[in-house]
Parts: C-alpha cells; sequence; structure tokens
C-alpha cells in the first residue's frame, strides 16, 4: 500500500505539471490536441471540444501536446503563432506548479500538523521534539546494534532523552558499560544494547551517530502562507547551491563529492515509502521537498525538458528568430539519447541499492 501511494504521489505531482501547461495554453488561445496521462500507447481516450483526454499504457508520466509545439503550424491558434512572452509562459507554467505546490504544502502543514524541521536544543515551542539517527559510522557500536538512519532514540539507559546534548552527555557518562537504548523505527518500537567507546576514533563520538534534534513546528494561520514561501525559497537556494557546488567540483576535475549518489524514479518512490512510515507530515513534506527538486530540474537548459524549451525562447529574443524546426527537433532527439541511457543508470543502481 505504501508503494502504491508513492507511485501514485509522483503520479499526481507529474499531472499537476502537465495541467499547468494545459490551463496556460487554453488563457492563451492555444489549441491543446490532446492531454495525456501517462505516454504513448493510447489506452483510452474521449474528445471533449476540441481536446482529446487521454490515459496511456506508460504510466509514467504525462503530457499536453498543442497544435504548433512539435511541427509549426500556420493557425493563428497554434503554439508557435503566439508572441514571445506567451509562449515562454505556457512553457514555465508547468515548472511553477512544482514550486506552488510545495508552498502549498508547507503552508497547511504549518498552519496544522506542523512542519518536521531540524531544531536546536534549546528551542522549545515545538510539538513531538525527538532525537533521530542522520548517520552511522562503519564499525562503531551503533551499527553493530543495528541501528538505522531515521530511527529516533527515545531512551538511553532507561532515561527519556529528547535533546542531543542530553544524549552525548550520558554517551560519556556510560562510556565501556553496556546499555540499552529504546528507539522507534516506523511505527515500532525497539531496544537495542551496546556499548559506548571510552577512546573513539576522532570525529565518531562514543556511539558512532550523526545525531539531529527535530520537531514539528507550527505557525498561526495568517503566517503560515508567508512562512512557505520562505521555506520554499530556502529549499530551492540550498538545492541550486549544492548543484553549483557538483558542477564546479566536476569542471575543476576534481569529481563528485564522496558519497554523492543519483537517485531515479525507483529510489524516489522508495524514499517517498520510507517518509511515508515517518507519519503525514513527514511525507508531506517530503513531497514538497521532491517537488521543489522537479522544479529545479526541469529548468536545467535541456532541450527534452521545459527548461531547453524556454532556453529556445530565450535565444529567440536574442536573436530576433526562431531556431529552425530541424534544428530544435535534432537537439531534442539529441538530448533524448543522452537522458535516457542516464535514466536507464540511475534506475539500476536505485534497483542494486534496493536489493
Amino acid at each position: 500500500m505504501t508503494i502504491f501511494i508513492a507511485i501514485l504521489t509522483i503520479g499526481i505531482l507529474v499531472i499537476f505539471h502537465e495541467l499547468g501547461h494545459f490551463f496556460a495554453a487554453k488563457k492563451f488561445g492555444v489549441k491543446v490536441e490532446e492531454f495525456g496521462i501517462g505516454l504513448p500507447p493510447r489506452v483510452v481516450g474521449k474528445k471533449y471540444g476540441e481536446t482529446i483526454y487521454s490515459v496511456n499504457a506508460l504510466l509514467i508520466g504525462g503530457f499536453v501536446r498543442m497544435e504548433g509545439e512539435e511541427k509549426r503550424s500556420e493557425s493563428p491558434r497554434s503554439f508557435n503563432k503566439k508572441p514571445l512572452w506567451q509562449r515562454f509562459f505556457i512553457v514555465a507554467a508547468g515548472v511553477m506548479v512544482f514550486w506552488v505546490i510545495a508552498i502549498i504544502i508547507f503552508a497547511f502543514l504549518g498552519a496544522t500538523l506542523g512542519i518536521p524541521t531540524a531544531i536546536d536544543d534549546n528551542e522549545e515551542n515545538v510539538a513531538n521534539a525527538h532525537i533521530r539517527v542522520i548517520g552511522v559510522a562503519d564499525g562503531s557500536p551503533a551499527a553493530k546494534a543495528g541501528l538505522q538512519l531515521g530511527d529516533a532514540i527515545t531512551h538511553f539507559a532507561g532515561q527519556a532523552v529528547s535533546k542531543v546534548q542530553e544524549l552525548q552527555d550520558l554517551s560519556k557518562i556510560y562510556a565501556g558499560q553496556e546499555i540499552v537504548l529504546q528507539i522507534q523505527r516506523d511505527q515500532e518500537v525497539k531496544e537495542v544494547s551496546l556499548t559506548p567507546r571510552e577512546v573513539p576514533p576522532a570525529g565518531e563520538g562514543p556511539i558512532g551517530i550523526g545525531l539531529t534534534r527535530a520537531g514539528l513546528v507550527k505557525y498561526a494561520w495568517y503566517e503560515a502562507p508567508w512562512q512557505a514561501v520562505l521555506r520554499t525559497w530556502h529549499i530551492t537556494s540550498s538545492i541550486f547551491s549544492i548543484f553549483g557546488l557538483l558542477f564546479s567540483q566536476l569542471i575543476d576535475g576534481q569529481g563528485l563529492p564522496a558519497g554523492t549518489q543519483f537517485s531515479g524514479p525507483v529510489g524516489v518512490i522508495d524514499l517517498l515509502k520510507n517518509s511515508l512510515s515517518l507519519g503525514v507530515p513527514s511525507f508531506l513534506s517530503f513531497v514538497a521537498v521532491i517537488s521543489v527538486y522537479l522544479a529545479i530540474f526541469n529548468t536545467f537548459p535541456i532541450p527534452a525538458l521545459d527548461g531547453g524549451r524556454m532556453f529556445f525562447l530565450l535565444l529567440e529574443g536574442v536573436r530576433g528568430k526562431p531556431l529552425t524546426e530541424k534544428l530544435e527537433q535534432r537537439l531534442i532527439l539529441i538530448s533524448f539519447l543522452i537522458l535516457i541511457p542516464f535514466i536507464l543508470w540511475v534506475t539500476a543502481n536505485d534497483i542494486r541499492r534496493l536489493l
């Protein structure tokens, strides 16, 4: 059931993305020939007005087919005959929807259930404050005891703990002694035994785990939307900074940082499934983050993506005329031929990692 919900969630995000293109095209009078859920071949389709609404065999995305988008047309209602700024807005609308979804989710959580947020030990105005494992060192007592990323530590040697400093102090006090940790994993409460090290390796600590304190942050209903905008902006800028660092290291010949992993559809679905096991707030918050990632990915100037089409339109604005139809189609085809092997490679790695 959790896997089904995760897959359905990705599908809903894609559908809303395509609806962004669809409604923008309708707004500017562009003829939409087909709105499809999934990718061809078509399984079923029904024409309402001038548009075919279809469900297709490959349920891994969706599409909006507009007159004059792929093959230029002389019709005044074709995509290619509309003013440059309208065409740019139609293409960008699908990308902007992803950011809007993130803002809506964070606003809803902020005003109701609370947004899962990393907090410091001094923060008191939060609900469900707890300590969560965010790293496990190889060969450490934590690794030998079976602690995993995402585990919430609730008790240390019988004492309730909710602050990182409390747990760190206790791990030093009980160094060399076998103790019992009570943890919550998914919806299950477990107990594990381990012995904190008296002389741990540098940077690992007695137990060998990375920790963060997390809680559910809430806002007044009138403040939640603005806080949602700020949070979405912060996540967006952070992701751009990370991508910028990765690209600069690749250009400098340093390669990717150790531990860097790419996740494709299979990996994202697994992460969504895991977040759902932590509760609705964690799941919805992760959906919002994924939505921001999808928005950013779609801004990349790759011809097969919305970002590539926006780049073509910007070039048209600079040159005063569009690229030739043949050149655009070639660039799109080349980008597909590069993207498809990359996606297959990432998916294979995801499957290998999960097996």
